[in-house]
């Protein structure tokens, strides 16, 4: 499997296999992100997703996770909701 200098974890990974979306933003992430910062984002995203009953047909919902996703991933910035209790 190829490797990334990944931007999270500052270590070379597993490169995500597929270029996760589409555009530059899915192109920086293939080649600037590791399949372990991925799936560490697409388990924080279920998070918000739930805890702030985000509909995703929303522009500013989608909007509100981009901008969390790039926080998440290149400034290694992770803020869970208030009220959230992992279990």
């Amino acid at each position: 499997m190829a490797k990334v200098l990944c931007k999270k974890y500052n270590e070379e990974l597993d490169a995500i296999p597929y270029q996760p979306l589409p555009g530059e933003l899915g192109k920086k992430i293939h080649t600037e992100i590791s399949n372990k910062a991925w799936q560490a984002w697409l388990g924080h995203q279920t998070i918000l997703i739930n805890e702030y009953r985000l509909n995703l047909m929303e522009p500013k919902a989608k909007e509100f996770l981009q901008k969390e996703m790039h926080k998440f991933l290149f400034e290694n910035k992770e803020e869970k909701p208030e009220q959230f209790n992992q279990i």
